[in-house]
């Protein structure tokens, strides 16, 4: 009786519920398996008051499972079907669209013994998202022009290529839409590349967009406010506070300006752009075509240190330690051992074990990484033309020798010296078997030849244009050679000068140095009209060079200290050794064009004396190992010297003692330097056969650089014993060279004097 009692209470209390409240959802506030009680899962409301105890789980009874109780409990499962059934009723008679949810049974828990809520089973072939889903192209939200040059225009579940539809031209399309009264009704699906119709909720929702109505259908815009906090029960629960309004209200913050502050001050330093305009950039776009950043590229970590032998797994027996050395090592202190570890041998490489130090190495390594100072030393990216100096065209500098025109030779002996009337018309020359040869420069004909007994050292013109005479130094001796077929007024003024009518008094010192002349009137073009004899601790002179007044020579023999460097005037008949003591042995000496000054070279050195004072001035340092020749500007200023060790150094003696610039294209020794008296030329001679020619330009500014520009090289000189090309000078008033080679010829080894000619002359 009591079931029953209860089942119909129960119908009574959910129809006044249906009656009084509106339609509800098919839950119940509740909605939780919670283990409640039968009165509490029949809608009848508890104490008020909960204890807060915990409900304990009932005990089920070992001996419960007899047939009278299974008779029982089916019955009892009988009126809760009915009483299902009859609660279904009244859930089916509510609004479907109300309830979406399934509906739900209350059964009894064989376990629990208490009920619980069973919702029906999902049968995934019908209820499933993903079965009412008709979209075989899973490719995702991706561009969809990403598979025009495909066959293809996705993946299926599967994973399978889902190929692309057959879609006709634009005839078709206007074909199928006067055909087919659906086609406008009809979308393009870009994942399943065709069109597709639109359902009918669609449709109404394009209509309502068309129409400019609410997109949702269900939606009332006229529904009445809901007052949310108007009623009894209903009131706000925390009030407007009545405190007085603090003084923040009214004054402005401190904190808020000086942040304000801060950033209108960035705002004006420029570090904050306002507005500043967002480039954007393509969804897609090269990398690489991005501009550098212009914050320094990270350092490159410098590479680790190679493996030695010693850390091989089969290291040589010499790289074993012994007993003593690894009981040293095991004794030593981590920090003061020469290695982390101890070279061990093994057989192969599969026996190696774990290395025990590896990650001490590796933390060590990034350690030293993130501790120690790098830098980074950048390549120079120079253009290497830039290096080139912009030099004129050659062609623009003429006139200078381009070609040889005239060559003569000596019978016998080799030639080693040359010089040059002032008026560039003579030319003598002298070789080592005493036979000394006038020559006519234009024609290149022999007018004259002397012959001395001993070796011809050097031959040397007088620079005077009034008087026509030469020096030519033989062993111990110089001699002052007329030439024949001199004007009568040039010859008169040479014999004046050479043997005049009066000698100026002897020195009160006696000098080592003999002057002996013969008589103007006993004057023969066949022998000397004046002579020096040296000491003969002096040696055979081997360079002979003229004041340009005229009036002075120095000679430089062969021998040391006191005899090697002489100073003759001829207008007191007087010979002096300017130094006393030298250091090292003299190799050359010039006189200063236009000052009292006195250049000497050594083996390495070039000193300038001050002959008025007689003091030292200057030392210029070469960088030379042997000097072998030396000239200097005729504007004073500036000095070229070249070596026996192929280099030529121009010194600019206002500037520095060290060279301004030094020229190595020779391929062997320097023989000779050279200035052209009257042009901006000078040339160099070598015993690699060749003479090479430059442009030398000096300015007046003292500011500007000398312009020196490389010209022409001269060759075509055989190498003979080793020897080129032994000297070469200037024709004073022309652009021509003359020059001394060897040849081949003869028993003997005779000698060549030739003429180079420019294209102006």
């Amino acid at each position: 009786m009591a079931p029953t009692a209860s089942i119909k209470s129960t119908k009574k209390r959910k129809a006044a519920a249906v009656e009084d409240a509106p339609a509800e959802t098919s839950f119940p506030q509740e909605v939780g398996l919670d283990l409640g009680s039968e009165g509490e899962e029949d809608g009848v409301e508890g104490d008020d008051e909960d204890d807060g105890e915990v409900d304990e789980f009932p005990e089920i009874d070992a001996g419960s499972d007899s047939e009278e109780e299974v008779e029982e409990s089916e019955d009892e499962d009988e009126e809760e079907e009915e009483e299902e059934e009859e609660d279904s009723e009244d859930i089916t008679d509510v609004d479907d669209d109300i309830r979406p949810f399934p509906i739900s049974k209350t059964v009894i828990s064989d376990i629990t013994g208490q009920p619980k809520r069973v919702y029906p089973e999902i049968e995934p072939d019908y209820d499933s998202d993903s079965s009412t889903e008709d979209a075989p192209n899973r490719v995702g939200n991706v561009p969809m022009h990403w598979y025009d040059d495909l066959p293809h225009v996705g993946y299926d579940m599967n994973g399978k290529k889902v190929l692309r539809p057959a879609r006709g031209d634009e005839l078709d399309k206007f074909l199928e839409t006067v055909e087919d009264p659906n086609s406008w009704i009809s979308a393009f699906d870009k994942t399943a590349q065709a069109d597709k119709p639109l359902t009918p909720e669609e449709l109404d929702l394009i209509r309502r967009l068309q129409e400019g109505e609410n997109p949702d259908a269900s939606y009332d815009p006229y529904e009445p406010t809901v007052e949310w906090f108007t009623g009894k029960g209903k009131e706000e629960v925390m009030p407007l506070s009545s405190a007085p309004e603090p003084k923040r209200r009214w004054v402005p913050s401190k904190w808020e300006k000086q942040k304000v502050m801060k950033i209108v001050r960035a705002i004006r330093a420029g570090r904050i752009v306002p507005n500043k305009p967002k480039s954007e950039k393509p969804q897609f776009y090269s990398v690489w075509n991005d501009e550098p950043s212009t914050h320094p590229a990270p350092l490159p970590a410098p590479k680790p240190r190679l493996p030695s032998h010693a850390e091989s797994y089969n290291p040589p027996e010499e790289y074993l330690p012994t007993e003593e050395e690894k009981k040293q090592w095991e004794e030593t202190e981590k920090e003061d051992r020469d290695r982390d570890f101890l070279p061990q041998k093994h057989s192969a490489l599969r026996l190696v074990p774990a290395y025990n130090q590896f990650i001490q190495e590796r933390f060590g390594r990034q350690l030293d990484l993130y501790m120690a100072p790098r830098i980074q030393r950048k390549k120079l990216q120079i253009d290497p033309n830039s290096l080139i100096p912009k030099l004129p065209s050659p062609a623009s500098l003429k006139p200078f020798p381009v070609y040889k025109s005239l060559s003569v030779s000596h019978q016998k002996g080799r030639v080693r010296t040359v010089g040059i009337s002032p008026d560039g018309s003579w030319a003598v020359s002298g070789d080592e078997s005493g036979v000394v040869s006038l020559w006519e420069v234009i024609v290149g004909r022999e007018v004259k030849r002397w012959k001395f007994d001993g070796k011809i050292g050097a031959v040397e013109w007088c620079p005077r244009m009034d008087v026509s005479f030469f020096v030519v130094a033989i062993e111990d001796h110089l001699h002052f050679v007329v030439p024949p077929n001199l004007h009568p007024t040039v010859l008169s003024a040479t014999l004046a000068v050479l043997s005049p009518a009066t000698l100026p008094p002897q020195p009160d010192t006696p000098s080592p140095v003999k002057w002996t002349s013969v008589a103007a009137a006993s004057y023969s073009a066949d022998k000397p009209l004046l002579s020096i004899a040296l000491p003969p601790s002096s040696g055979v002179p081997k360079q002979v060079t003229w004041h340009r007044r005229g009036d002075y020579l120095a000679t430089v023999s062969g021998g040391e200290g006191q005899g090697g460097v002489w100073i003759h005037q001829i207008s007191r008949r007087h010979s002096q050794a300017p130094f006393k003591k030298v250091k090292g042995v003299v190799q050359l000496v010039l006189f200063h064009p236009t000052k009292a000054h006195f250049f000497v070279a050594t083996q390495r050195y070039i000193r300038i004396y001050n002959l008025a004072e007689q003091k030292l001035l200057k030392t210029l340092l070469a960088g030379i190992r042997w000097i072998s020749s030396m000239d200097v500007h005729p504007m004073g200023d500036h000095l070229i010297v070249g070596g026996y060790d192929r280099k030529l150094c121009w010194f600019d003696l206002e500037l520095s003692d060290k060279p301004y610039k030094v020229l190595r294209y020779h391929t062997r020794a320097v023989r000779s330097v050279h200035f052209h008296p009257t042009y901006p030329l000078f040339a160099s001679s070598s015993d690699d056969g060749t003479i090479q020619i430059f442009h030398a330009r000096v300015f007046n500014d003292l500011m500007t650089d000398p312009l020196i520009v490389p010209l022409k090289i001269l060759r075509g000189h055989e190498v003979k014993e080793g020897l080129g090309v032994l000297q070469a000078k200037w024709c004073p008033r022309q652009p021509w060279l003359g020059k001394l080679s060897t040849v081949k010829g003869g028993m003997a080894d005779p000698a060549k004097w030739s003429h180079c000619a420019s294209d102006a002359a």
